[in-house]
């Protein structure tokens, strides 16, 4: 639309308006609510809001500190899992998904596809030749099987990816996930998890790109339970580097830990007596971790 399109447009508007007065307030009140809708949007400790979520447990993660509550966040909810994605990092900082029954057949393997909600745009193009393999962080097999076609299609938009090492990728997380997806699921029955990068304060990005690269990544498992005091918890700090064939006992770790190295706060609709014994304890035996902790992985 050019120039004298969008005048002749304004006067007509104005026009309009003097002669007929009473329209006057009406476009008043539209002009408020492009206002309120477009500026006054709500935030979550510093995370712009785009679409309200509902597929989160005891609360939204609450970025605090450190160099995940730099720049500009936003929550962004796919069918099965919901996402706080770092426009200045060009990474999610949390992702969180229910592990529930197996309920669909797992289907071709999609094409990555950009997010054309994120501002980044980032393409699987970025991360050709750079050393980096496309780490879905809601993995593949899990929001395929549990939420059908079309959900799996969203776990490939590239804001559920993070750089990881091809051997951090194929070996240690992704024995992680196969055990999560099949034995702790008929183990344990429903779950979530909550995972996500760890970065230094000044991490790298992968070239001619304004993806950083994260140092770590974190996973934590929590069981719900009626009874609040019963709830039960398992966390994991994988470094990049991560040894292939080592045990997963080896990444066991407290939330607490994650919260420190992350700068998120999870849980926070939790009573604080009750978080604070849930955060600290390391309890890989109540998930059954060290029957499978050596299961070598498929790659």
């Amino acid at each position: 639309m050019n120039q004298r399109m969008i005048k002749s447009i304004v006067l007509l508007v104005l026009s309009k308006l003097i002669k007929q007065p009473k329209y006057f307030l009406l476009v008043l009140l539209v002009v408020i609510l492009w206002f309120l809708y477009n500026f006054l949007k709500p935030t979550v400790t510093g995370v712009t809001v785009t679409t309200a979520s509902s597929t989160t447990y005891l609360g939204l993660p609450q970025i605090i500190s450190g160099i995940a509550s730099q720049g500009d966040s936003r929550i962004l909810q796919n069918e099965g899992y919901v996402l706080a994605y770092s426009e200045t990092l060009a990474n999610p900082l949390w992702v969180t998904y229910y592990v529930g029954e197996k309920r669909f057949n797992i289907g071709k393997r999609p094409r990555f596809t950009v997010d054309t909600r994120s501002e980044s745009k980032i393409s699987h193009g970025d991360y050709t030749r750079s050393g980096y393999t496309r780490g879905h962080l809601a993995p593949n097999y899990v929001i395929a099987s549990r939420y059908g076609k079309e959900a799996q299609k969203e776990a490939f938009l590239m804001t559920n990816i993070s750089p990881q090492t091809a051997r951090l990728n194929q070996k240690s997380w992704q024995r992680l996930e196969e055990i999560v997806a099949n034995d702790f699921s008929e183990w344990h029955g429903g779950f979530w998890v909550i995972t996500g990068p760890i970065f230094n304060q000044s991490p790298q990005t992968l070239k001619k790109t304004k993806i950083a690269i994260p140092d770590a990544f974190y996973k934590i498992l929590i069981k719900p339970n009626d009874n609040s005091s019963s709830i039960i918890a398992l966390a994991f700090i994988f470094q990049q580097e991560a040894k292939a064939n080592a045990s997963l006992l080896s990444f066991v770790t407290s939330i607490d830990e994650i919260e420190k190295q992350s700068g998120i706060d999870f849980f926070s609709e939790l009573e604080d007596p009750i978080e604070d014994v849930l955060e600290s304890k390391i309890t890989p035996k109540q998930w059954r971790l060290p029957e499978v902790a050596t299961r070598p992985s498929r790659y």
